[in-house]
C-alpha cells in the first residue's frame, strides 16, 4: 500500500484534511466499482431535469396521480405547450411514461425507481 503524506499549509478551512494523504488501496478498490461513463453522463442528466422546478412540480404531481397535459397546464398555471414540452424532456430521460385513452395522453412516474427517488428527494429537502 502507497500512501502519500504532505503538510498542506494553504487550506484554511476547518472541514479540510491538514494533510494530503492518499490512500491508495481505497482509491483502487473505488476506481474498480466505477460504473461506465454512459451511466455516470446518464445520472447527471437525471440530475439535470431535476434541477427546474417546473419539471419537479411535474413531477410531485405525477407522483401522486397520473395526469393529461391539460391537467397538468391548469394546476401549474403553465401553457400545454411548455408542459408538453417538459414532459417531452422526462418522457426522454424514462422518467415518465403515458398511456392513452382514447383522444386523451396520461401521465405517470415510470417505474418505482423513480417514486423512490423522487420520495428520497423530497423528504431530503424537508429535513
Amino acid at each position: 500500500m502507497v500512501n502519500t503524506l504532505q503538510k498542506n499549509n494553504i487550506d484554511t478551512d476547518p472541514a479540510a484534511c491538514e494533510v494530503t494523504f492518499v490512500d491508495q488501496e481505497r482509491v483502487e478498490a473505488v476506481r474498480a466499482a466505477f460504473k461506465p461513463e454512459t451511466v455516470f453522463s446518464a445520472m447527471a442528466d437525471i440530475f439535470k431535469a431535476l434541477s427546474d422546478p417546473t419539471r419537479v412540480k411535474i413531477l410531485y404531481s405525477l407522483s401522486l396521480t397520473e395526469l393529461c397535459v391539460c391537467d397538468l397546464s391548469n394546476l401549474l398555471g403553465k401553457s400545454v405547450s411548455t408542459v408538453s414540452h417538459q414532459l417531452r424532456v422526462l418522457r426522454n430521460l424514462k422518467l415518465v411514461k403515458f398511456r392513452k385513452a382514447g383522444k386523451i395522453v396520461y401521465y405517470s412516474l415510470d417505474d418505482d425507481h423513480i417514486h423512490t427517488l423522487f420520495r428520497e428527494g423530497l423528504e431530503h429537502a424537508q429535513e
